[in-house]
């Protein structure tokens, strides 16, 4: 549904987003994640054909960018951290105007479609400058989807909302994705990406990486069995350190962690060794670490590289 090949925005001299290539499947939940000033928002304000890449091409739904801008817009809605609503006129009468601009047939029906959908419809004609920022951010959504687009590109939509709000139009942008919408989803709220995106693209300025946050976790991390004994014994250590499928074993008190390549198959034999061993278990779980964990070790990474690169090139 998105594609893009060496994308690359420059502001006079000043790379915001370079090479940047991805594929954004039908149905999918995007994540773009990255510091103040990674190129994030440049990178939707390009996809929404609202300004032109310097270099690079893109193909979103089909239409290739800078060529069918005007196609592009029509199979896009855009929400931004900044609702940008028109504060004077009421709900209904922001929509209309919207939906008038999309050239919707049925304007009237998908207006009172989405403020029913969003719990705006008891407040849809009063003025928007009366309305809460969670009101407004919703607002901002129904106006992204009363077009039907097929691409929802989302600009931090839960930015300063608070915690029941926020899980409102969480929950609402899951249910998007049940409607076969491909989404693009750019937050700082690492708990949300990791809740809602099937992948992830970690961006300052150019990509650093993009995967499942599963797999990112073991390409950073590995896969490490965490194991609580009643008591560790020295002959315990000895047993497991023997095992041949063991990659390395840390002991943190009556706990063991343990690498394992393929814990769903090395498991069995695992616990087989630690109770002939004489290993009273308690506990055993697999380690895990959350996508702020994934997110901070590859930004640290990425600053351990780029300085390398810089050395290579002068």
């Amino acid at each position: 549904m998105i594609a893009t090949n060496g994308l690359t925005k420059v502001y006079n001299g000043k790379v915001a987003v370079e090479a940047l290539t991805m594929e954004i499947q039908p149905g999918e939940i995007f994540g773009l994640l990255g510091p103040n000033g990674a190129g994030k928002t440049t990178t939707v304000r390009m996809l929404a054909a609202l300004i032109a890449p310097t270099a690079g091409e893109a193909l979103i739904g089909g239409y290739r960018l800078g060529e069918h801008d005007a196609a592009i817009r029509r199979i896009v809605g855009i929400v931004t951290e900044a609702p940008g609503l028109y504060e004077r006129l009421s709900a209904r009468e922001n929509l209309e105007l919207y939906a008038r601009l999309y050239g919707v047939a049925d304007a009237a029906r998908q207006v009172e479609k989405y403020l029913r959908l969003l719990d705006l419809w008891d407040r849809r004609d009063e003025p928007v400058g009366t309305f809460s920022k969670g009101m407004k951010q919703k607002l901002a959504l129904a106006r992204a989807l009363v077009h039907e687009p097929k691409v929802l590109l989302l600009d931090e939509p839960t930015s300063g909302l608070d915690p029941q709000m926020t899980r409102v139009v969480r929950e609402f942008i899951a249910d998007l994705r049940g409607q076969g919408r491909t989404i693009l989803l750019c937050t700082h709220n690492l708990d949300e990406a990791e809740r809602l995106c099937d992948r992830i693209l970690v961006l300052k300025t150019r990509p650093i990486a993009l995967d499942t946050p599963e797999a990112l976790h073991r390409r950073l991390f590995g896969r490490r069995i965490v194991v609580t004994l009643a008591e560790v014994t020295e002959a315990i250590l000895d047993r497991v350190r023997a095992l041949d499928f063991v990659r390395d074993l840390q002991q943190d008190g009556r706990r063991l962690r343990i690498a394992l390549a393929d814990p769903e198959r090395e498991n069995p034999r695992l616990v087989r060794a630690l109770i002939e061993a004489g290993a009273a278990i308690q506990f055993l779980t697999e380690e895990e670490h959350s996508l702020e964990e994934i997110y901070l070790r590859l930004l640290e990474e990425e600053a351990l590289v780029r300085p390398t690169e810089a050395l290579s090139a002068s």
